[in-house]
Formats: structure tokens, sequence, C-alpha cells
């Protein structure tokens, strides 16, 4: 397979502009003409593995950020907008799409930006003050990853390891001699439909029986954070700017769970646990004491400058296909930001596989190649005759980061694919024997002299 040009003027015009440089003064300390840098600029040039390095050295950036800053996530994600029913009638094509990002990226951007908050993408007109999209896209500019916690959880969870090897054991000890307040495990009779409680006047957190040991500690860690990470949590919160009110707690939440999750995965201690076991999950669960999807969350947060990890990308998913929660970390991947799904990607065949990891190499329409790992999930606090929740996890990492991970023993990441959209409505590939809808967008085409592989066969580009 050929490999992909990288596009990426705008991106390229953004790092001179922000740094104050006109082309000719950029092409000077690159050692490139100022015309090459100008057709690079326009998208007329890809940008090549050597110049790729030379503005590595030469300013202070992540190269894999080139792609993921693309306008409005680029061609694809334009094209996913673009496919809402309300521009059904323009049948605007990929060669248009290519031709508006290359000479008006603010343009697309800000079309992007304005049919995100008006709908978020799902075909409604959703509120532009909906507290979780709110929260979302402040976390998606983190990219997940707060380096001010990861330094506070990191040198907590050091001095936790001298006093005790038993995280959770030195976690209990630290809130009771140094802030006063008592563990207590209740029946789960006394704490009907709550897993964790802080009584104040009693100084005394109260855990559900039900809780397994990796959700204990994860809860005590949570509630050290509340005490020991306030001015952290604070200093994002203030950042933010959230008018409502709803959001700041989600976003505090969120904060404090990415705190306690760091104190039981120190960022260090992780990273060299990903690379020295390839990545593999069921491992990383019993050396840190963690469940799979504080593990599988954790992995997106590996974006420390000068010790990242690979850029993975997580969703959660019901048996609806529903999204829950979307993490794409540094990926961008669009499988994790569209609304549609392609029942080719064995996300959800991991519910007929309860408990097994279910390992999948596909292939997007634009060429982009996904190794991708499902496992379902089932949150704690079920008792018998309850509602039993069930998840699925998945994560993906780019096949060509993906050579030495575990999930890619025996697979050819280079091979066979199974080619997938974002779902039907925005997936644009011909002949497919899986589609249950046209494009939006396309007209049907409709032969009674003829039956192809898709019943529902419409106009291309």
């Amino acid at each position: 397979m050929a490999e992909r040009k990288l596009l990426a003027g705008h991106a390229i015009r953004r790092l001179r502009r922000g740094a104050g440089l006109t082309q000719a003064a950029m092409a000077e300390m690159l050692s490139i003409s100022p015309s090459y840098l100008n057709l690079v600029e326009r998208n007329q040039r890809p940008i090549s593995a050597t110049l790729l390095i030379k503005l590595a050295e030469s300013f202070d950036f992540d190269p894999r950020t080139l792609a993921a800053a693309e306008p409005g996530g680029g061609s694809e994600a334009i094209r996913r907008r673009l496919a809402h029913p309300m521009f059904a009638d323009l049948a605007i094509d990929r060669n248009e799409v290519e031709e508006w990002l290359a000479s008006a990226p603010g343009g697309a951007e800000a079309f992007a930006r304005v049919f995100d908050r008006m709908g978020e993408g799902d075909g409604a007109i959703a509120p532009s003050d909906d507290p979780v999209a709110l929260v979302r896209r402040e976390i998606e500019r983190w990219r997940n990853h707060f380096a001010d916690l990861d330094a506070a959880a990191e040198a907590l969870a050091d001095e936790l390891r001298l006093g005790a090897g038993d995280l959770y054991g030195a976690i209990t000890e630290r809130l009771r001699a140094k802030h006063g307040i008592t563990i207590r495990v209740l029946p789960a009779d006394v704490l009907p439909d709550t897993l964790r409680r802080l009584d104040l006047h009693a100084r005394q957190l109260q855990l559900s029986e039900v809780l397994d040991p990796a959700s204990r500690t994860f809860a005590v860690a949570f509630q050290l954070g509340q005490i020991e990470a306030q001015a952290e949590v604070d200093a994002l919160a203030k950042a933010a700017g959230f008018t409502d009110r709803a959001a700041e707690r989600l976003y505090r939440r969120h904060l404090l769970s990415y705190f306690a999750a760091a104190v039981m995965m120190p960022y260090a201690r992780f990273l060299r646990g990903c690379e020295a076991t390839g990545y593999d999950i069921e491992l990383l669960q019993r050396r840190f004491g963690a469940g799979f999807e504080q593990v599988a969350h954790r992995l997106t947060t590996l974006q420390r400058v000068g010790a990242r990890g690979l850029p993975f990308f997580m969703i959660r998913i019901d048996r609806a296909g529903q999204a829950s929660k979307r993490y794409p970390g540094a990926s961008g991947a669009a499988l994790v930001e569209a609304e549609g799904r392609c029942p080719l990607w064995q996300l959800h065949h991991a519910f007929d596989r309860p408990g097994d990891l279910v390992v999948q190499l596909v292939e997007m329409e634009d060429g982009a190649r996904w190794l991708t790992m499902a496992r379902t999930v089932r949150p704690q606090g079920r008792r018998f005759g309850a509602v039993r929740a069930e998840f699925a996890i998945g994560l993906g990492v780019e096949a060509a980061l993906a050579r030495g991970l575990v999930a890619a023993s025996g697979i050819d990441l280079t091979g066979a694919a199974m080619p997938i959209g974002i779902g039907c409505r925005g997936c644009f590939r011909a002949d497919c024997p899986q589609r249950s809808a046209a494009p939006a967008g396309r007209a049907l085409i409709v032969n009674e002299r003829e039956r192809r592989t898709s019943a529902l066969a419409f106009v291309g580009d």
C-alpha cells in the first residue's frame, strides 16, 4: 500500500505566524526555498520526512499533531458533517471538499465549529450549553493529558510507596493520619444504589461491599485527590471558564478521576510497564491493580512532552451503539468522533464474547489503518436480580505504530484489513453488502436490469 501524503499547510502556516516569522525567515531556518514553503503552506506539496524532522528540531511541537490539526478534523470529518440531511441537495463531492480545505482552511474550521456547536454532528439540534458536550470539548482541548495532575499524582504515589507496598492500605492510612478521615466498608443493603459516600459529620468515607479491590483503591484515591489535588483541580476548572455549574462539576469529577488513576498508575512507571510488556493490558491490570477500563483510559493520556506513549483512542458503547465515553487522545480518530459506527467493526462483536479481547485490523475510506481492540466491561454495583449493565470498550492505535504490541502478534499490519466506515449515512464505500442506508446527500441509482452487491447503489463522487 502506498504511503499517504501528509498535507498540513494550514498547520505550518499557523506555526509560522505563531512564531512571528515571514515565509522567507522560516524558509531560511529550515534550509528550504521560500517558494517551496509557499507551496507547502498552500497544500500543493506534501510535507517530506526531512522537512518534518527539521520542523520538530526548530520548533517545540509534536510532529504527530500536524495531521490531527487539520481544519475541522480533515476532509473525512468535513464530509461527515456535510452528510447531514440539511445538505442533501448540494451533492458536494470529495474534490470540492479538498479544494475548500486547501484554499480556505479557516472557513472550513469555522464551518466545523458552528456545525458542531449547533448539533454535535448527530443530525439533531442539541443545545449549545449541554454540560456533557462542554466538558468533552474541554477535555479534548487538553487532549486528555493534564501535566500538573500527573506530576502531583506521581509525587504522591512515590511517597506512598515508601511507606507501604499496598497502595489501598497506604492511602487509607494517609487519609486517617493526615486528614482525619476513616474508611468503612458497609453492606450493600446499607448503601443501596450507592458505591461511595463521604460522611462529613462522622469524618468517614463509606464504601459499598460490592466494589472490587481495584474500584476500592480508585475510590480512596479519588477522595485523597479531593483534598491534596484541590489546587491543581481548582486552577484547571477556573481556566475552563464554565458558566454552567453542572458542566464545572462534571469537569471536576473527570479531573479527580484522572488524578486517582494517575496515583494508581503513575506516569513514568506506567509508561515503562507499557513499553516493557508490549502494552499487554491484562498484565498491566495485574501489575497496577487496576480494572480494564481504568487501564484503557490511562492509555489515552500518555502525552507527556519528551515521554509520549502510543496515541491510543478509546470509546465506550452500549449494545444500542450509543457512546458514553470518547477519548480521541492524540489520535484524532474519526472512529471516536463519529456518531455512526460501522457494523463491520468488531467493537460490536465484543458483546458476543464477554471478557475476551477482540482484535481487528481495519481500514478507513481515506486509507488510515488502525489496530483495534475491544472487550466488554460490567460496572460495579450490581446485586442479584438487578439490571446488569454491560458496555464494550474500544481501543485503537495507528497500524503503523502497532508493531510492538502483543495484541498485534500474528497480524500482518500491512496486509488485508477490514474496510469500514463511520456509519452508513457518512460512508461512501460502494458495493458494501452490509449497507443499510445510502450516504446522506447521494442520490440512489435504481436499475431494474441488474442487481449489485448492495441493494442501495448511489451516485458516486
